[in-house]
């Protein structure tokens, strides 16, 4: 397993882990300054600007856009609005182009509003992503199917398990590809009683591999993520399984965390970030 220890090039920041408190011109210069090799952006932070000029200032940092975050909730409940929610996501592979982004991170959603028919949704997944994947094809953009916490069933997304990614990903593409994927999160894949043997299985799969920690007594499952260290997972074991299923990208932090770490000084997290990648991951 790699040393992360002294080695931030390594590690990349989602900028979400920042909280949105800051312009992606200064979120992109403080990142690059703090040592580390990679950043994944918002579509919050890009869609109204100048996509290419954001692009540029990424390059000039050689920073590497370790993926673009995230895809618009496919499950509709009409067919005009399913249509629209695919061809939003195919703007946003365009501009995940532009940015160089190494792949186009899908949270894909949960039920369509007013329904109960969870088949139903994961059907209208399927259709979507064989649809966007001929987009990302098009465009040069890896599609990373991420799986959630089966809390967020519901409202975020009806992809729960790494294995029902995986079963989504061989429908529709051979690993050979290299174009269809998974994003793995220790936030929402730690608690699978499977999660070796599903690791195991999604070589030549993983896209991207995303760290923060589960706390204890979580406030909120969505925006209560704690810090590295500070939760029950165990992330290094978990790396371990990821990188012995042949995965050499960089390890991302991402951390929703309203009430604590967005607001505090981006320079304070970033250090921190910095600290505990080489001391718990």
């Amino acid at each position: 397993m790699r040393d992360l220890d002294g080695h931030p090039e390594l590690c990349a920041i989602n900028t979400a882990t920042l909280g949105f408190t800051a312009p992606i011109s200064e979120v992109i210069e403080a990142v690059a300054r703090h040592g580390f090799g990679g950043i994944a952006p918002w579509r919050r932070e890009v869609e109204g600007h100048d996509v290419k000029r954001i692009a540029l200032l990424i390059r000039d940092t050689k920073l590497k856009v370790t993926g673009y975050c995230r895809s618009t909730f496919i499950p509709a409940a009409t067919d005009k609005e399913f249509r629209a929610s695919i061809e939003d996501n195919k703007r946003a592979i365009a501009d995940a182009a532009i940015l160089g982004a190494e792949n186009f991170v899908m949270v894909v959603g949960g039920l369509a509003p007013g329904s109960r028919d969870l088949a139903a949704a994961r059907r209208q997944v399927a259709e979507a992503t064989a649809e966007l994947l001929v987009q990302g094809k098009a465009h040069g953009v890896k599609i990373a199917l991420e799986p959630l916490h089966p809390v967020y069933a519901a409202d975020r997304s009806c992809l729960s398990t790494i294995d029902e990614a995986l079963d989504l990903c061989d429908r529709l593409a051979p690993a050979s590809e290299k174009m269809l994927g998974v994003c793995l999160d220790v936030y929402h894949i730690w608690w699978d009683p499977a999660l070796e043997r599903a690791i195991d299985r999604a070589k030549e799969r993983i896209l991207s591999f995303h760290v923060c920690d589960w706390l204890l007594e979580t406030k909120d499952v969505l925006n209560d993520r704690g810090m590295m260290g500070d939760g029950v997972i165990d992330i290094r074991a978990i790396r371990a399984m990821v990188e012995k299923s042949r995965y050499r990208g960089l390890v991302e932090v991402e951390i929703f965390s309203v009430a604590n770490w967005w607001r505090r000084p981006i320079e304070d997290t970033l250090k921190v970030c910095r600290e505990r990648l080489a001391s718990c991951c």
